[in-house]
């Protein structure tokens, strides 16, 4: 910088503002001296890759060097117009230590408008700032003042501050002065907040005030008040109103040479420094979208911070003069600007750099014009190609995060719908959050106290007979935890329609309160003299059709008296078996369980009504102290050839255990050996509540395997397998198979025996054919009714014998005219309309008639 001249740059607009104050040459005679402000308006030339001039201007003042000066410069929005001019602050002393400053204002013509001037009796030497109005903002003797050509006058804020590190606008608030000060903890403040602690241990403490409406804004919501003490300078960079809380995003640089990030007022990142005393830090938001951190130290460095998975300084340089952030090659982001020191030369501008740390890159002292066009071709080419490319990666990121807020939406429904199914089995009435409470916009008034019959209903619905639970139990297998609910033998309900679910009573956040597990029904009968586990049938792959519950339930009003029947020849239990680990991690976990069925009421030996119900069958509580100890274990013991587990320890191992059915046929001798092998080799003995099954008692993989062997004759029999896995499974089949006969012949039965499901086709095609005849005859019933009504009962013909009518000429015709009347009663009858709901319930019952005979006939092939 030359003797006599100062200077400071700005940029606006892609252009760089030099402001250079200078005095002109001395004329001999003149009294007066004159100073100009000169500035020159210079653009970058992607030709050249220089700065040219585009224009200047100049604003004359009376005075010496030594009086006036410029203070500091920047854009800034004009509160007239709304427009962002640039802005300088003059300053010129004059006697008695009096001050005079002076706020112009650049006009795209270059012409110098003065907004304001006012006067003091000190020197504004500490937290300059200029912000919108334009306005002026200082910090003198730890206090707040500031000028606007609204008032004209000078203000003070009502605040006592040690320094101010940011100025700029907040949504919702204006105007806003981040500063620091010292704790002031008023005695009515509450000592238990976070806050209040925090300022008495450090004391000191940020806060925020609003120039326009003169309030005080919390200084946690941009980071804790310990920082207070290391800042310097803070630079925000994204700032919005959610839910009437501030959600702030900025960076601080602290005098340990650290650049920290704050998001809502909690460090999220923070990156050391390569040199000490860091004095400015400003954003940069380059052309992918990447946002560059630009920090300024007192020595001259500059450094660049860049923030992807981490903070991390991406480049630095030495001996910069300024650095200044814009576009300046017009390609519709942001580059950076740094003008070096250059003793060697006069011109401001003649040792730059402008990069974006990508593809963006020129430098002064560089001959472009010897450059190969075609490789400049190339180049620009492919840095369209790195753009569009990234433009599709941001596009994917944007996918991916509204596919999270999907996937968190319908977490946040299935949490609420579990509080609410809690909530009904326990009787209380569960309360929806408001709108205002989710953050969303009601599109109708909340009813706060909802109508009488809907929560009748509710509390109705968790009203149940007690007598539809016998036992509530659990025991441990394995990995396994099993529930089992007892039913009476005056169970009235369709098994079909039956389930368990386990729910978690507790209040859990971060995981649903539903608790996955498989269900499994067993019957047994009084005698306990066989046993059977069914589980949910699967339908056959070529068809699968989706019938609505009033066909469904249409479709069940044959033969409902036979239903009751079967169902009432035996005890019956619902389990549910889940995985117990998971469950363990709580180390002490209550569960709630409920019973769904499907309750039909049926009057005149037809289905009226059909309800389903929950209910409530009790808690069951699990703890690892319990399960160390063995309190829920299965115990399986030998006593007198028999084994003694109880009945919910044999019902728990069926549950646990996979079922395998296998039709074992010799021809040249009878099949004695199978028994032999399940009592010497398996070591089984028989269950002493039902004898059919045995348990094997031998050591290793295939211990608690349980065997139902049913000889039909000495040379056929079917053997049944309960057991943990394929691999126990294939240990007894490889054991089986050296005691049998070579010529005995070993087949799978996956969906039960032949003759039952022969007998079970038989009874579906003839349901089948009775569904397809009443249906027609229904029809032609109405149809017959139809033309009745049509007919004059004086025109009918009589019912003569055929012989005699031949006999005559009159008989031949009297019998045609009857053929002809009959011709056209069928082909009215054939012409018939049918009603759509009509069409629809026939449609239905045939269907469903076919769908249950191909089941059969799927079953029977696989068997």
């Amino acid at each position: 910088m030359l003797l006599g001249e100062q200077e400071q740059f700005l940029s606006y607009n892609g252009e760089v503002l030099i402001f250079q104050l200078s005095e002109p040459k001395h004329v001999e005679g003149a009294a007066d001296k004159t100073m100009h402000l000169c500035v020159r308006r210079m653009a970058f030339d992607r030709d050249t890759k220089l700065f040219v001039q585009k224009s200047s201007g100049v604003f004359s003042m009376r005075g010496s060097h030594l009086k006036i000066g410029i203070v500091c410069c920047s854009c800034t929005t004009d509160s007239r117009t709304g427009v962002i001019l640039p802005c300088i602050l003059m300053k010129k002393k004059k006697r008695n230590n009096v001050v005079q400053y002076l706020l112009l204002l650049l006009h795209s013509s270059n012409q110098f408008e003065q907004s304001f001037h006012f006067k003091l009796d000190y020197e504004l030497k500490e937290d300059i700032r200029l912000f919108a109005g334009p306005s002026v903002l200082w910090r003198h003797a730890n206090k707040l003042f500031h000028i606007s050509p609204n008032t004209c006058t000078v203000l003070s804020a009502p605040v006592q501050l040690s320094s101010v590190v940011w100025t700029g606008e907040i949504e919702d608030e204006g105007t806003v002065v981040l500063g620091i000060r010292t704790a002031y903890l008023p005695e009515s403040e509450d000592e238990d907040m976070f806050s209040t602690s925090d300022k008495v241990i450090w004391g000191s403490e940020f806060f925020g005030y609003t120039i326009e409406t003169q309030k005080m804004l919390t200084g946690t919501c941009f980071m804790p008040h310990a920082y207070s003490r290391v800042v310097s300078s803070v630079c925000v960079c994204k700032n919005k109103m959610l839910k009437r809380q501030l959600r702030i995003l900025l960076v601080a640089i602290t005098h340990k040479n650290q650049l920290i990030c704050f998001q809502d007022g909690l460090p999220k990142g923070v990156c050391e420094l390569p040199y000490e005393n860091p004095r400015l830090v400003k954003t940069a938001v380059t052309s992918s979208n990447d946002l560059l951190f630009i920090v300024s130290f007192a020595s001259g460095n500059t450094c660049v911070v860049q923030k992807r998975d981490s903070l991390q300084v991406a480049s630095k340089w030495q001996k910069v003069k300024s650095v200044l952030v814009d576009d300046y090659i017009g390609s519709g982001s942001e580059q950076l600007l740094l003008l070096f020191e250059d003793d060697s030369s006069t011109d401001v501008l003649s040792t730059f750099k402008i990069t974006d740390l990508g593809e963006v890159n020129y430098a002064s002292g560089i001959n472009y014009k010897h450059d190969v066009p075609a490789a400049e071709g190339l180049q620009e080419n492919g840095l369209v190609t790195v753009q569009a490319l990234e433009r599709r990666l941001q596009a994917g990121c944007t996918s991916v995060r509204e596919l999270q807020q999907h996937l968190g939406l319908k977490k946040k429904v299935i949490l609420e719908s579990c509080r609410a199914l809690i909530d009904l089995v326990e009787g209380r009435t569960h309360t929806l959050p408001t709108a205002k409470e989710e953050g969303l916009v009601s599109l109708w008034d909340d009813v706060e106290n909802p109508p009488h019959s809907l929560s009748k209903e509710t509390s109705s619905a968790s009203r149940v007979p007690d007598h539809f639970i016998e036992k509530l139990w659990q025991r441990v297998v394995g990995d396994s935890l099993v529930v089992g609910v007892k039913l009476p033998e005056s169970f009235y309900l369709s098994l079909s329609d039956i389930s368990l679910s386990l729910v978690m009573d507790q209040e859990l956040s971060s995981i649903s309160p539903i608790i996955e597990c498989r269900n499994r029904i067993i019957k047994l009968n009084q005698a306990f003299s066989a046993l059977s586990v069914s589980s949910c049938q699967i339908e056959p792959p070529p068809k699968k059709m989706k019938l609505d519950l009033r066909s469904t339930n249409d479709l069940k009003k044959k033969y409902p008296k036979r239903c009751s029947r079967v169902q009432l020849d035996g005890t019956k239990t619902v389990t549910a078996v889940t995985s117990l680990s998971p469950l363990l991690a709580f180390h002490r976990v209550c569960c709630i369980v409920l019973l769904h069925a499907k309750k039909r009421k049926y009057r005149d030996g037809s289905l009226q009504e059909s309800k389903k119900i929950t209910v409530l069958c009790g808690k069951t509580l699990l703890s690892l102290e319990d399960i160390s100890n063995g309190k829920y274990s299965v115990k399986m013991l030998r006593d007198n050839n028999y084994c003694t587990g109880s009945m919910e320890d044999i019902l728990a191992v069926l549950a646990v255990s996979v079922r395998f059915s296998f039709q074992i046929v010799s021809s040249d001798c009878t099949l004695t050996p199978v028994n032999s092998w399940l009592l010497g080799e398996m070591e089984c003995t028989p269950f002493k509540e039902c004898h059919d099954n045995i348990f094997c008692h031998k050591a290793g993989n295939v211990y608690g395997t349980v065997f139902n062997w049913t000889l039909k004759n000495p040379f056929e029999g079917v053997l049944t397998v309960f057991c943990r896995n394929l691999t126990v499974l294939f240990q007894c089949l490889h054991s089986l198979t050296r005691v049998l006969p070579p010529s005995c012949d070993v087949k799978l039965l996956r969906s039960g025996s032949k003759g039952a499901l022969t007998e079970q086709l038989a009874l579906a095609l003839e349901k089948e054919m009775l569904t397809f005849r009443s249906s027609f005859f229904s029809k032609e019933s109405q149809a017959e009714n139809s033309l009745a009504v049509g007919n004059e009962p004086g025109k009918k013909i009589s019912d003569a014998p055929v012989a005699s009518l031949l006999d005559s000429e009159e008989g031949v015709q009297q019998f045609r005219k009857k053929l002809q009347n009959e011709r056209e009663e069928g082909v009215l009858s054939m012409n018939q309309t049918m009603n759509g709901a009509l069409y629809q319930e026939i449609a239905l019952k045939i269907a469903a008639a076919q769908l249950s005979s191909d089941m059969i006939v799927w079953r029977l092939s696989k068997s």
